[in-house]
């Protein structure tokens, strides 16, 4: 599942994948309690939208509060059209 956050009111609407969250959170080998405390949310939250049901389980605010703490750990969300073969991804900050 995907949501469309609008993290950056300048930039057009980026999508957030479960995926992104847990491959954003091994590459700053953070674990979810981590994550929750530095996005200010519920362990619960962040697990549910690490599983299936994804992001669009949560909401915006929720969602957007991970993007930034995950950013702000170093880690960059990389749009579809970023990628040579397509799909959204994650990688860290050079």
């Amino acid at each position: 599942m995907i949501v469309l956050s609008k993290h950056d009111r300048n930039k057009k609407m980026t999508v957030l994948t479960s995926a992104q969250i847990r491959a954003a959170r091994a590459l700053l080998d953070w674990t979810q309690p981590k994550l929750a405390e530095v996005a200010k949310l519920s362990v619960p939250t962040v697990r549910r939208m690490e599983s299936a049901r994804g992001p669009s389980a949560s909401t915006e605010a929720n969602v957007d509060a991970v993007r930034r703490a995950l950013e702000a750990g170093g880690v960059v969300f990389l749009d579809p059209e970023e990628s040579k073969e397509g799909g959204p991804g994650v990688r860290l900050k050079l």
